[in-house]
């Protein structure tokens, strides 16, 4: 309202509007702005927060590296740096350092041991150079040597990156200790140290790494190989059973259809008695069943399923339980004398079950028409509380076999396998008086075999063709696969936690003996040292002020030594022009990290001076 109002009081004589003066535009701040400068204030600093989050998140990221990075892993690292960092602080108290010192040490420990898994190299190379300045952080070179050694890929890297390291060490330990020692001793100790407590555990972690690599590649392609040698194996078994359909088809379809339409004409022959029309249609009604259940394994050996029977043809008989019966009438119809009873409470059967109890019938009938016609039969169904118990027994044969009964010998074959499959069983043998008898237990609520037996079939199945190979050549004039060999050839395993627990002590072992020899080394070197470097409070006072240096120094040792080294500076003021020898008393105080010192300084060939004081170490 206020702006309104000043642009009309703005309007000229001529009626042109003028704009409003900068000053109220400037200074007028309606409430409404005041809130949206308050909303876009918290949306920047809403944006502010996130962006913080999101890169502390990228941050945390970036520190765990490629690695999955789990909690448990991070306490078990926080656990390591801890017990590292303490073994440090142990060293940094022997060594009187300050508190500062040794909370540097310590928190060195723990970045090192955070970091070395997404920089391997660089926490080498620095934890190689800080221990010379922090001697706390000693015990962390193991573990960044391991680190190192498992996770730098390539042999170059690998080799620069233990090598920066190792100069970096032996820089800054001369660097440290130069006013103190001779540098070719520190060299020397420093590489020993170098070799023991970086080297050697990254050189183990690198033959792990690598050997528990090759493991895994090998047993992938030991996997790979043995898909491929199923499929092989399915694929030929495939083919075969094609072939088999294809013979079955072109064969037994032939002759069954030739015998369906003969039966049908002759059934309808006018000059045959009803008895013989009856048989004739029952060789008919047989003919084409056969032919259906002919189509159905045609199917099943073909693409692994039941083919459906056209509608309109006759269907075929129940292949279960349910359809027995229908068996058995067909057998007393052809003038067998067949008795069939049941016992029990009928249960149903799943369908291999079922399945298979029909086919166990079917085939001990069979078996009874070819090699004991005219005997009777009794087929005998008994549900039990866990099984299915079909039993088929025949009497003596009443006459000779008839001549020329065809007879595979693989019947019984086929029904054992087929009652294994779906865990049951099946027995057949002489009957007790004569005769023979069938039967077989089935499960009620057993599957079909699973993938694990038609693994362990391909399995055989390429053993036999491996064993048939080496006897000759294959279909074809080639050679088959010897796939034993290959398994044998192949039968690699990972490493055991055993295994990698035993090869982790082993290399403890080796590192604990190579440090002995280097301490070894060092007190054997420091007992030598000691002798040059240490005199006896006799000696000292045998020494006169005024006798001649060559005299003095014959009876003392030359005190070219590290354990002396910058001795003779910290005693009182020597005198002008003077050359000193600084000695190690052998009667030192009790307290650690001090030194009682003989001084000897000499000038103009004679000893013009000698002093007994105390240092720091």
């Amino acid at each position: 309202m206020v702006a309104a109002v000043d642009g009309l009081r703005a309007l000229p004589a001529g009626g042109r509007a003028r704009p409003p003066p900068a000053r109220a535009a400037a200074t007028f701040v309606g409430p409404g702005e005041t809130k949206e400068g308050g909303r876009a204030g918290a949306r920047v600093s809403r944006v502010g927060r996130v962006d913080a989050k999101a890169k502390t998140r990228a941050g945390w990221d970036w520190l765990r590296g490629p690695e999955p990075w789990t909690r448990r892993m991070l306490a078990g690292d926080l656990a390591i740096g801890g017990v590292v960092a303490i073994l440090g602080l142990g060293v940094e108290e022997v060594s009187n350092a300050s508190g500062p010192r040794m909370l540097a040490g310590a928190a060195a420990v723990i970045v090192l041991t955070l970091l070395r898994r997404r920089l391997p190299g660089g926490t080498l190379v620095l934890g190689s150079a800080v221990i010379s300045f922090l001697p706390g952080a000693f015990f962390i070179l193991p573990l960044v040597g391991w680190s190192a050694g498992r996770r730098i890929v390539g042999v170059g890297r690998a080799l620069a990156a233990f090598t920066l390291a190792f100069t970096a060490a032996i820089v800054f330990s001369v660097i440290d200790e130069w006013s103190q020692m001779r540098p070719v001793l520190v060299i020397v100790f420093s590489t020993l140290m170098f070799l023991a407590m970086t080297v050697m555990p990254g050189l183990a972690s690198r033959y792990w790494s690598q050997r528990r690599t090759l493991l895994r590649a090998l047993q992938e392609r030991n996997g790979q190989l043995l898909r491929e040698r199923a499929m092989v194996a399915g694929q030929a078994r495939l083919r075969e059973r094609q072939r088999i359909a294809q013979d079955m088809h072109d064969s037994l379809g032939h002759q069954l259809a030739l015998i369906a339409v003969h039966t049908g004409a002759l059934e309808v022959d006018p000059k045959l008695t009803g008895r013989q029309r009856e048989a004739v249609g029952v060789l008919r009604q047989a003919s084409v069943a056969a032919m259906h259940e002919l189509r159905e394994v045609v199917g099943i050996l073909r693409d692994g399923v039941e083919a459906p029977a056209p509608v309109e043809e006759a269907q075929p008989a129940a292949r279960g339980v349910a359809g027995i019966a229908g068996v058995v009438e067909a057998a007393r119809g052809s003038g067998t004398d067949v008795r069939m009873t049941t016992a029990g409470q009928p249960r149903p059967l799943v369908a291999a079950c079922d399945h298979a109890a029909y086919r166990i019938v079917q085939e001990a009938l069979t078996n009874a028409y070819k090699h004991a016609p005219g005997a009777p039969i009794t087929v005998e169904l008994r549900f039990e509380d866990d099984s299915l118990v079909v039993e088929i027994a025949n009497g003596p044969s009443a006459g000779p076999a008839a001549d020329g009964v065809v007879s595979g010998g693989q019947g019984l074959t086929g029904l054992r396998e087929r009652a294994r499959l779906v865990g049951g069983m099946v027995h057949a043998g002489p009957a007790e008086g004569g005769g023979f008898r069938v039967a077989g237990v089935l499960p009620y609520g057993a599957e079909p075999a699973g993938v694990e037996d038609v693994a362990d079939d391909f399995g055989q199945q390429a053993q036999a063709q491996a064993q048939a190979g080496a006897r000759g050549r294959g279909p074809g004039g080639e050679q088959p696969m010897d796939w034993a060999a290959v398994d044998r050839e192949l039968a690699v395993r990972m490493p055991s936690r055993s295994g990698g627990v035993a090869m982790g002590c082993g290399i403890a072992f080796a590192a604990a003996v190579l440090l002995v020899i280097v301490f070894g080394a060092g007190v054997v070197l420091l007992i030598d040292s000691a002798s040059e470097a240490m005199v006896d409070r006799d000696a000292f006072d045998a020494v006169y002020v005024g006798e001649a240096e060559e005299a003095v120094r014959g009876r003392l040792p030359s005190g070219e030594n590290f354990m002396t080294a910058g001795a003779a500076g910290k005693g009182p003021t020597r005198p002008v022009g003077s050359e000193c020898l600084a000695l190690l008393a052998e009667d030192q105080p009790s307290g650690l990290g001090t030194d009682r010192i003989f001084r000897f300084c000499f000038k103009d060939g004679k000893l013009v001076e000698k002093q007994e004081y105390e240092a720091k170490q």
